[in-house]
């Protein structure tokens, strides 16, 4: 069964106006129950889970700056939303999801995360709406518990996985693959393994020429035990923080490509939903909701 993370918490209220779309944490559950996707048996609820899971990928100084809202003004104005304990809760919720997703993942070939994929947050700091790394906190937590040892993270959202490539950069048991926008933020990229940067207005032909060229040499010759996917829709044309120019039909043809070389080389994989920011907010629910649906085809 196809197991996903999800708790009421992921939806927190934003002041009016904030470019973040947090109801589609609301939105996106329903439609897949709606739709017939998903069951709620499907969902399963995470906690807030020991710190001590924090402390293998960001700095503890850091994390109880976060944690006690201490941190300097600038260092949270990076960071985009208003800080609360809620908030960061909601962070440590999500981070508990994708560590327990990658063990359903490991069990039944793949599992989701409704929210997650904060791969602007760096060991020691947080951006970009991102505090607390969910994939690289699941990676380590795979990892010390001896579940696996080589892990690829492919990051297919709009925007390079700067915190990701940050914190893994001298750790060679992660490999990081992040494919996205060459001119869009951050404006100072950080090195993965490997980059590669598309021109704007880069189209569903030529991206997908791109990824079906690289992710299965990548496969074979990194050999991963276990694959995070963070598979965000900020890559299709109308979304507003993007510049590439994917369909909602190229951006699931890319879901299904990578969900079927992962589901063939028998390699599990965990997947947190990433960004969108389409101004019609049914555009971000159906566009997410495909990769739900593909994982339900592919596996089940």
């Amino acid at each position: 069964m196809l197991k996903i993370a999800y708790h009421p918490i992921y939806k927190h209220p934003l002041p009016e106006g904030h470019r973040f779309p947090m109801e589609k944490y609301d939105l996106l559950p329903q439609q897949l129950l709606y739709d017939g996707t998903c069951t709620p048996e499907n969902f399963f609820e995470p906690e807030i889970p020991n710190n001590k899971y924090f402390f293998s990928v960001h700095d503890p100084e850091y994390f109880f700056e976060l944690l006690n809202i201490t941190l300097s003004q600038k260092a949270a104005r990076k960071i985009g939303f208003p800080l609360s304990e809620v908030l960061i809760e909601r962070e440590m919720v999500i981070a508990d999801g994708t560590m327990k997703a990658s063990k359903f993942a490991l069990e039944n070939g793949i599992a989701m995360n409704i929210a997650g994929g904060t791969h602007h947050a760096f060991s020691n700091r947080g951006e970009a709406f991102c505090m607390l790394n969910d994939q690289a906190i699941g990676a380590k937590y795979m990892q010390s518990k001896g579940f696996v040892d080589k892990i690829l993270i492919v990051d297919l959202d709009v925007h390079q996985g700067n915190g990701t490539a940050e914190i893994f950069k001298n750790d060679n048991s992660v490999f990081t693959f992040s494919m996205h926008g060459k001119s869009n933020y951050p404006f100072q990229k950080e090195i993965s393994d490997l980059d590669i940067a598309l021109e704007n207005n880069t189209k569903d032909d030529e991206y997908l020429f791109i990824l079906k060229e690289t992710l299965p040499k990548l496969i074979q010759q990194e050999k991963p035990d276990f694959i995070y996917y963070l598979c965000g829709v900020d890559v299709i044309e109308t979304d507003k923080l993007g510049k590439l120019a994917l369909t909602i039909e190229g951006c699931k043809e890319r879901d299904r490509f990578v969900l079927h070389t992962c589901f063939d080389s028998k390699t599990p994989v965990m997947c947190s939903m990433g960004g969108g920011y389409s101004a019609d907010i049914g555009v971000i629910v159906n566009a997410h909701a495909n990769t739900f649906r593909l994982a339900q085809d592919i596996y089940f």
